[in-house]
């Protein structure tokens, strides 16, 4: 995350508050050890939103989340395989905020979720993630996701389409700010009058909760729908058992009848 990207992100939130005096936004950033509000427009004063010198405040709590995130211990679980970002809990956190403001009774526009992300998936994040997606998805909250990396993700992919959001993976990332306003700055209302982005397939591939791998082919619980990548005698997750008693073979006599053509 270099200083230029996360400066054209600050001038994306910004211009979200100054399209509407009624818009109001949270940004919640997440690393590899935790995640948090580091911005939250409720807070600010509506006069000085985020244009403090240039965009000061945000920044700051940027580059103190930052510093927390590399002062934090690594788990021993996370020595013997990558780093993956928490980005289950960003969503929670997001939801949880958002389910706060409905709730308020204050007047608001729709809200929707926008998710950035630089690195790849991380497989053993699958089941927290769906399900953080699929409580946006009963709530009817758009989440709306841009791939910043090099490579494609499914998991975003799953989520835009699932909640009925857009996902998006910019072929020039250094001008990620084009991308944000012409794509993501349009409400919910205005999207049914433009031709947007629309990814040519998803990636629908799920990861087994046993190894936290993501497959092409598994074994899944009839019970709970846990997805395995072997063939397994019980479920881990529900318990229930897939061990089936072969059927008892019944002797019975076959009447033979003997017909006569005349």
């Amino acid at each position: 995350m270099t200083l230029a990207f996360v400066m054209q992100v600050v001038l994306f939130v910004n211009s979200i508050l100054l399209l509407n005096n009624l818009n109001e936004a949270a940004v919640v950033a997440f690393g590899t050890r935790s995640c948090r509000f580091v911005f939250n427009s409720k807070l600010q004063g509506r006069n000085d939103k985020l244009h403090s010198s240039p965009s000061s405040r945000l920044l700051k709590h940027i580059d103190e989340f930052l510093n927390t995130e590399d002062a934090l211990p690594t788990s021993m679980e996370q020595t013997n395989i990558n780093e993956s970002s928490l980005l289950s809990g960003a969503l929670s956190l997001a939801l949880c905020y958002i389910q706060r403001t409905l709730k308020s009774g204050q007047p608001h526009p729709q809200p929707r979720v926008l998710c950035l992300q630089c690195k790849s998936d991380a497989p053993q994040q699958y089941v927290a993630i769906m399900n953080a997606v699929f409580s946006a998805q009963r709530s009817m909250i758009p989440i709306d996701t841009c791939a910043v990396g090099t490579e494609h993700s499914a998991f975003l992919q799953q989520a835009a389409h699932i909640t009925g959001g857009i996902y998006m993976k910019p072929s020039m990332p250094e001008g990620i700010f084009q991308y944000l306003t012409v794509v993501f700055a349009t409400d919910l209302h205005s999207r049914r009058f433009l031709q947007l982005p629309r990814p040519a397939g998803v990636d629908f591939r799920a990861s087994c909760f046993c190894h936290k791998k993501t497959i092409d082919m598994g074994y899944i619980c009839s019970v709970c729908l846990s997805i395995f990548c072997k063939k397994r005698s019980s479920c881990s997750t529900c318990g229930a058992n897939f061990s089936q008693r072969q059927p008892t073979s019944i002797g019975l006599k076959r009447k033979s009848a003997t017909i006569t053509l005349s």
